[in-house]
């Protein structure tokens, strides 16, 4: 007997799950719409939910507020703008007929603190929108990394933000330390995982590729059944080595302070200059002066003085050597009195004219000469 009816369990599941399958998209909707009247009487118990905004949103609230109460009315929600405080509530009312829209009222106070325009965030009351909010600020601890990856999720002229939200059909607003998503429950998971992503340093542009793929192959319905793991992109990690920033010498501590520098008061104290009378300040003060200007003015003399000082003569023990020129000049005149020998010979006849090495200077000599 408990097989059998084990069986019959299993069999009017199928069933069941066969009849949703065939049944239109359209009449589900229908079917789970909740409308005023369905509940047949008001609330028991008073719900409400506050939530602060910053100062500079401060202004604007000021001027939806009106529509804001209008639009949470239709709802039967009451709302309260508390500048002093600096807070938004919101709170079950008896007219109240829908016991889940109070949740909805908390998400949209949330979404205008967090500088979504009200236009948008009024969107969160239909049933179809849900919305999220992140919080990036503790991922990184380092100020301007933190900075240049939330910069990286908006991309060059807000394109990369562009493309997500046209991929995820999404609104995304990005703000101080927080994003805030309003779209369908199932493409808010895939935002939550490409900002927590570009955080830890994975660019969305690796994302928006695997989604593009995605929403190409959700087209194909011989697919719809199938794993889509072999379509999809695989991106391996590269660790880029990087350079260890120099560690400096610490310097010792010692265990005692440095002794602090004595105060003007404390030198007065240790010359005696702080017990003297007014008078007598005066009168050393007017000495200091004096002496000062005194030994100015015997610097100052010494300085003129300077300038008509002889400069001093150089001995006659530290002569010049003989430089090139007067070698030069030595070699041209042995070699001219040689020559004026030689002539004088074969002229008395002691000598013949074949040797006229004589009567020839040397060419190098004489270009020598010459460049003199």
């Amino acid at each position: 007997m408990g097989k059998n009816t084990q069986k019959d369990g299993a069999v009017k599941e199928k069933v069941n799950a066969i009849d949703l399958a065939e049944i239109p998209e359209e009449d589900i909707k229908k079917a789970l719409q909740f409308s005023q009247g369905d509940m047949p009487g008001p609330l028991l118990e008073e719900s409400s939910f506050a939530t602060l905004f910053p100062k500079y949103r401060e202004s604007y609230l000021r001027e939806i507020w009106p529509l804001m109460t209008k639009a949470l009315e239709k709802h039967g929600i009451a709302c309260q703008l508390d500048l002093v405080e600096g807070s938004m509530t919101v709170r079950t009312t008896r007219k109240t007929w829908d016991p889940y829209v109070i949740l909805k009222a908390r998400d949209l106070i949330k979404l205008l603190s967090r500088s979504v325009p009200f236009p948008q965030a009024v969107k969160i009351l239909d049933d179809e929108v849900s919305c999220e909010v992140i919080k990036i600020g503790n991922i990184v601890s380092n100020k301007e990394r933190f900075v240049k990856r939330r910069q990286r999720l908006l991309g060059p002229n807000g394109n990369t933000l562009k493309a997500v939200e046209l991929l995820t059909e999404c609104y995304i607003m990005i703000q101080g330390s927080t994003v805030s998503a309003m779209g369908p429950y199932s493409s808010l998971k895939d935002v939550r995982r490409i900002v927590e992503d570009c955080m830890n340093n994975v660019h969305p542009i690796y994302h928006i590729k695997e989604l593009m793929i995605r929403k190409e192959l959700a087209k194909d319905p011989k697919l719809a059944n199938e794993s889509w793991d072999r379509f999809l992109p695989r991106f391996k990690k590269r660790n880029i080595k990087q350079k260890k920033p120099k560690i400096g010498k610490k310097r010792k501590r010692e265990l005692f302070p440095p002794e602090p520098m004595p105060s003007k008061v404390d030198l007065q104290l240790q010359s005696g200059e702080y017990f003297l009378k007014p008078d007598e300040k005066r009168a050393r003060d007017e000495e200091r002066k004096r002496q000062n200007e005194a030994e100015h003015r015997v610097k100052k003399q010494a300085e003129r003085e300077q300038a008509f000082v002889a400069p001093k003569e150089k001995s006659s023990s530290s002569k010049a050597k003989p430089g090139k020129a007067e070698k030069e000049d030595k070699d041209r005149m042995e070699a001219l009195k040689n020559k004026f020998k030689a002539q004088a010979q074969v002229r008395e006849g002691k000598r013949t004219v074949d040797d006229i090495s004589a009567y020839v200077v040397d060419a190098s000599r004489s270009k020598k000469t010459k460049s003199a």
